[in-house]
């Protein structure tokens, strides 16, 4: 009606001040017109502001976004030198990379720990992904925080015995209150390996049980408890690394298992995460000849990077690889080499690369700038939608006496 009523004022002035009225089919004109006009103005597209982030990057601030890199020494942030011996300080002032993994030596107190993370992302135009391995049992990285005594989280397969999803996910919850006093906002947690060989050691009890039903049902607690409260979680390792007897951190695991037994086993959970809308999955370096036909890590293999997990499974997240200075690929594989094929399997962010200026240098010189757009389109898109309102908590939740009375089994 309104555009109706605009119609009939352009032609009362344009007729001298002399109202009009319209013929029938003249009225109809008139209403269609208007309706027309409404329509097109609905089907002018929406403004993509990640597109228009993406578009106003170097080619240097793309490719870094891949990148996932060691954090620096606490106090060689403190520096204002930037010498050749110090390339991810430098990094920090030209083009920042898309993320850094805290590990047990760049944990200080707990004010200084939050203090460096704050550095971090300040000197970050897009909010920074700040990880850790906090899974709980053998692998809790803020233990090493000195002064102040975090919570002691239990091994993930004695959770997985209480048959308690509930259980979980307040376990995730405290995860994740305990991460955000210090700024961590991704969390390399759940391990949604079903551990289905005895004589693995390097899951063993990461692993919530033999049974994958188990594994999927209290993976997807935890994750949501840690989502729920902040704090972003990473499944990993597919497509599982339960199965294994070796250590990828020193070898190649190698699995002679089937398509329809990773079916009916490993891939179970993934499956699930992937259902209930899972952000970030870490593939793992598991080779798998009976399924790929050769002994290609998984993180470097497109067979099961891209076609089975991101086109067969559906997954729309972020790929993350596993440690790229792992042994699995370093004692097989030379570094640019690893960096090359990872983004060529599909590929969204290079964990812990031995070298990570090598690995820019690497896929700007390898990869296509468009693929390199995909990646960069997901993961600027990701820390939109789920880091940029990142709220610290006090140091109250640190080592609380609630938080230990809530994961006590």
């Amino acid at each position: 009606m309104k555009k109706l009523l605009v119609i009939l004022t352009i032609l009362i002035i344009a007729t001298g001040g002399t109202v009009l009225i319209l013929r029938p089919w003249e009225q109809k004109f008139a209403e269609q017109s208007a309706a027309e006009q409404s329509a097109s103005e609905q089907a002018e597209p929406k403004i993509d502001k990640i597109k228009e982030k993406l578009d106003g990057m170097t080619l240097d601030e793309k490719v870094s976004q891949l990148i996932i890199a060691q954090a620096p020494q606490a106090t060689a942030l403190q520096t204002t030198s930037q010498t050749t011996s110090e390339p991810t300080i430098e990094k920090l002032t030209t083009a920042p990379y898309g993320g850094y993994i805290l590990m047990g030596d760049n944990f200080r107190t707990l004010s200084k720990t939050r203090e460096f993370i704050e550095k971090l992302q300040e000197k970050s135009k897009t909010p920074l992904i700040i990880t850790t391995d906090q899974e709980g049992g053998s692998v809790q990285r803020i233990q090493s925080i000195t002064g102040k005594t975090p919570t002691d989280i239990p091994f993930m397969y004695q959770v997985g015995q209480t048959g308690s999803p509930e259980k979980a996910k307040t376990i995730g919850r405290v995860m994740a209150e305990e991460l955000r006093t210090i700024g961590i906002n991704v969390d390399a947690a759940p391990d949604a390996d079903v551990y289905s060989n005895p004589y693995n050691t390097v899951i063993g009890q990461r692993s919530f049980s033999s049974d994958p039903e188990i594994v999927s049902k209290m993976s997807e607690a935890l994750a949501s408890g840690l989502e729920e409260n902040g704090v972003m979680p990473i499944y990993k390792h597919f497509p599982g690394h339960g199965n294994t007897a070796t250590d990828s951190h020193s070898s190649l695991p190698i699995i002679e298992a089937t398509r329809e037994e990773l079916e009916n086993v490993d891939l179970i959970p993934f499956k699930n995460a992937i259902k209930n809308d899972a952000k970030i999955i870490m593939v793992g370096h598991i080779a798998l000849p009976n399924i790929t036909g050769d002994n290609t890590p998984a993180t470097l293999s497109k067979s099961l990077t891209t076609n089975l997990l991101r086109n067969e499974l559906g997954f729309r997240g972020l790929i993350m690889t596993d440690g790229l200075n792992m042994g699995a690929l370093t004692s097989n594989y030379d570094d640019a080499e690893i960096y090359r094929m990872a983004i060529e399997a599909g590929a969204d962010l290079l964990l812990l690369p031995t070298d990570p200026e090598l690995a820019v240098n690497t896929i700007k010189e390898n990869i296509s700038e468009e693929r390199i757009n995909e990646s960069v389109y997901r993961i600027l898109d990701f820390k939109e939608k789920y880091l940029s309102n990142y709220q610290y908590l006090d140091a109250s939740y640190f080592g609380s006496d609630e938080h230990k009375q809530a994961v006590s089994l």
